[in-house]
């Protein structure tokens, strides 16, 4: 029997305009930067900023056959609403990674769960932009998962924000760094 490779299901999810599909799609660039296979299935809520979004990714060594995504491996939640709609949906022995920012109360999963807790908002402000939580709760999670590098991440940035935006480059690359010291602290 071959052994099984990589296949990494990913589900964000938070509120329109925490950068949830844009936190999705860098996951799925530096996935084909390291030359696996992905899919990135976005889903806006219907008033989009405000409303809710989530993000589909999965990853993989081999062909994948669907982008949907019923029971994650990891789940990054954003906000309360997004942990107490998918966090009974995580698979056994998989992980949340949880904005502590905005959920006030661990939730109660099963001891096969990782969970970890990172003040993603709280960070993000520190570092001078709110807007910049989500590279940090990505951060946190590659350095938990290591399914990528933080490396393959940082290099994707420049593919993922838009040219008016590269300015803010080398702050989200901090966020990537102090979202993957959190975890690789408190880990």
């Amino acid at each position: 029997m071959a052994a099984v490779g990589l296949y990494e299901e990913v589900l964000i999810a938070g509120f329109g305009g925490q950068g949830i599909i844009s936190a999705g799609k860098l996951l799925a660039y530096a996935s084909m930067r390291v030359g696996k296979e992905v899919t990135c299935m976005p889903s806006y809520g219907a008033e989009v900023r405000g409303g809710t979004a989530n993000c589909m990714v999965v990853i993989a060594d081999e062909p994948i056959a669907s982008p949907l995504i019923s029971f994650p491996d990891s789940l990054i939640a954003m906000n309360a609403a997004s942990v107490n709609k998918f966090a009974a949906k995580i698979k056994d022995g998989g992980l949340l990674v949880f904005n502590s920012s905005l959920v006030d109360n661990k939730p109660q999963l099963p001891e096969s769960i990782k969970s970890l807790a990172i003040p993603a908002d709280d960070i993000a402000t520190e570092l001078g932009d709110k807007k910049i939580a989500n590279t940090v709760m990505l951060g946190a999670y590659l350095e938990t998962k290591a399914v990528l590098t933080l490396q393959a991440a940082i290099e994707s940035l420049s593919d993922v924000l838009a040219k008016r935006h590269h300015k803010a480059l080398p702050l989200n690359i901090t966020a990537l760094k102090r979202g993957a010291q959190f975890a690789k602290d408190t880990g």
